[in-house]
């Protein structure tokens, strides 16, 4: 078949196929997580996608070998898939298999290596049209390690980068540290990251509900700001905790961290403009962001959420009460005072 009609053939699937983008720093208990996940898992064909075999203890038949894509199918039915080299190829690759009947999957989950920045790899899945057409962005996942994170963000940039791309964070080994330890990781969790729902589970036990399947590249029409954490003491036992009164006293200066915009109705034509300066001129260094807004021109929320560059708009159901307009934006360096007082000049008059 000529390359234009498989082009054509795989264009023509209407369901995209949901994947999580599971990361977090080497040792965080992204494998504990996975194995508690293909244990409990029931219903749902699952592929897992690693850059390497060898994380995930699999038990199963090899089904395919090739040199960028290889697959064990897992006695539950799901399959683990090892891909090397880059990441829009093996993903057409793999496309290409499970059209072909080569396997099956409800869903992908895709397990980074514990030094990867998550920015490629999520911007991979916006930048090519099969796959944009094909696979549809669910969540990032970052797991953090209660007792290594504060070194890890010390010395290595990518640890900041991976939480402040999440969209849920899972707080692991958070048992083995104090009470003081776990407040300044927190602190520092939500510094970076003030929108990302921490859960702290102990030993991978957490339901695959919380964390799989739970639509964060919607343009959903909900924003808030962590006022604390939800701590799983199993897989059938979680609870909300607000954060400690009494923060910890920062003591460190992260590069990325996150910027709280908040005002009353906006004009709908200047925070139009504001937005297009904001991402033409600070996209590179802006993680990702999301708005839900009050504009004069409508009666709903306007959505807006973005990676980098890559930002899209939509409405979402009006407001009840008052109306109030929530930005928050993960970045880097961004000269926060200013784009403050921007922000606040396209308030309605």
């Amino acid at each position: 078949m000529a390359a234009h009609a498989v082009a054509d053939d795989i264009l023509n699937h209407t369901t995209p196929l949901p994947v999580t983008i599971l990361t977090g720093f080497l040792g965080a208990g992204k494998t504990t997580l996975i194995n508690y996940l293909l244990e409990h898992n029931q219903g749902e064909r699952i592929a897992i996608i690693e850059n390497e075999f060898g994380a995930v203890n699999v038990d199963g038949a090899l089904l395919k070998s090739t040199e960028d894509v290889e697959i064990v199918e897992l006695s539950n039915g799901c399959v683990c898939c090892s891909i090397r080299g880059e990441l829009t190829q093996a993903l057409h690759e793999l496309l290409a298999k499970m059209d072909s009947g080569a396997f099956k999957a409800d869903r992908l989950l895709l397990e980074t290596t514990g030094l990867a920045d998550p920015a490629p790899i999520v911007q991979a899945f916006f930048v090519d049209e099969i796959i944009r057409e094909r696979i549809m962005l669910d969540a990032v996942i970052t797991l953090v390690d209660a007792i290594h994170v504060t070194k890890q963000l010390d010395e290595h940039r990518v640890a900041a980068s991976q939480i402040g791309f999440a969209d849920r964070i899972i707080l692991t080994k958070a048992d083995c540290v104090d009470e003081a330890q776990k407040e300044l990781v927190l602190s520092r969790i939500n510094a970076i990251n003030s929108k990302a729902e921490i859960f702290e589970a102990c030993k991978g036990e957490l339901p695959k509900e919380i964390w799989i399947g739970i639509g964060a590249f919607d343009l959903s029409d909900t924003l808030n700001v962590n006022q604390g954490f939800y701590q799983a003491k199993d897989a059938k036992n979680i609870q909300f905790k607000s954060f400690s009164a009494q923060k910890p006293t920062q003591s460190w200066s992260d590069d990325i961290t996150s910027y709280v915009f908040e005002a009353g109705e906006l004009d709908i034509k200047k925070i139009g403009a504001f937005m297009e300066n904001l991402v033409e001129v600070y996209g590179n260094d802006m993680l990702r962001y999301k708005g839900v807004l009050a504009v004069d021109s409508d009666e709903r929320r306007l959505i807006v959420q973005g990676v980098h560059k890559v930002v899209g708009f939509d409405f979402g159901s009006p407001f009840v009460g008052e109306r109030k307009s929530l930005l928050v934006v993960i970045g880097r360096y961004l000269p926060y005072e200013e784009l403050k007082t921007q922000f606040l000049q396209t308030i309605a008059s």
